[in-house]
């Protein structure tokens, strides 16, 4: 792969110091004038370090103030949130960014209570399944189809409609290497592997890349992978990421992860300071 086409994307949670909607928006303003390509949300509805933002309003901000930054909630979980809301969601926000949103959709988690603490379905079978069944409804609505459709987990009835202006890419997020997530990711635009207690290195990467090229995904069709991790000469240790390797495996996206226990002036720092070098 050439490590030219290496996209640069700021990465975090929209609480804590970041769960006020005017610093995020003033972070992807400043994050675009700082070369980054885009700015990624993480959506969650229960935190133990409030104020927390919506990241679909947020992001509706963001697309208004800035001109070609590409944003998106990564990751949204579909079985959190109804199907048809998210593509009415990413519809509007599609339309008012001029196409600039990606989708980032996987099975979410449970670790703060967004499941459980509303009485949603906490198990990952049924998660997996609403994430099929809902990802299937929600193309087809941006596509514009005649939707009759009774499933085991939704029931939509509606007519054909204009499908959406801008195509609207979307990323599966993957905690492991699990058959039926990659065989998931393949049919997508993109993956986010995105493992609790690790970072990724090039092996794993190039592992990835075979694993979704077996699970059906042609080796000419473009597809996004996007690798989070810190790499910014601006933080205060030394980062020592293989930037280059892991672009020579296949990584497309580098997510700088902002976290919410960072103070917000280092946080804004590692914004202003532009792209990692690779």
């Amino acid at each position: 792969m050439n490590e030219s086409i290496l996209r640069f994307g700021i990465y975090l949670p929209p609480f804590g110091p970041f769960g006020d909607p005017k610093v995020l928006v003033e972070l992807a303003v400043r994050a675009e004038a700082a070369g980054w390509d885009g700015v990624f949300l993480w959506d969650h509805v229960v935190t133990d370090m409030m104020p927390i933002a919506d990241p679909w309003t947020t992001l509706a901000a963001i697309a208004h103030a800035t001109e070609t930054l590409l944003l998106g909630p990564t990751i949204t979980p579909l079985a959190r949130r109804r199907p048809w809301i998210v593509a009415r969601h990413a519809s509007t926000v599609s339309r008012l960014s001029n196409g600039r949103l990606i989708v980032g959709t996987g099975l979410g988690v449970d670790e703060s209570g967004d499941f459980s603490s509303f009485g949603e379905p906490t198990d990952l079978a049924t998660r997996s399944a609403m994430l099929t069944e809902g990802l299937t409804l929600m193309r087809a609505m941006w596509a514009g189809e005649a939707i009759q459709h009774v499933g085991p987990h939704y029931q939509v009835n509606l007519t054909a409609a204009e499908p959406e202006p801008h195509r609207i890419p979307v990323w599966m997020a993957s905690s492991t290497n699990n058959p039926q997530v990659i065989h998931r990711a393949a049919g997508c635009d993109g993956i986010f592997p995105n493992p609790d207690d690790q970072e990724l290195t090039p092996e794993e990467i190039a592992s990835i890349r075979q694993d979704l090229h077996r699970a059906g995904l042609p080796t000419d069709r473009p597809f996004d992978v996007a690798v989070r991790g810190n790499a910014s000469p601006a933080w205060q240790e030394d980062k020592d990421v293989d930037l280059k390797g892991l672009a020579q495996a296949g990584m497309t996206w580098w997510m700088e992860s902002l976290i919410h226990f960072d103070p917000l002036a280092l946080s804004m720092a590692v914004v202003d300071a532009g792209p990692p070098p690779v």
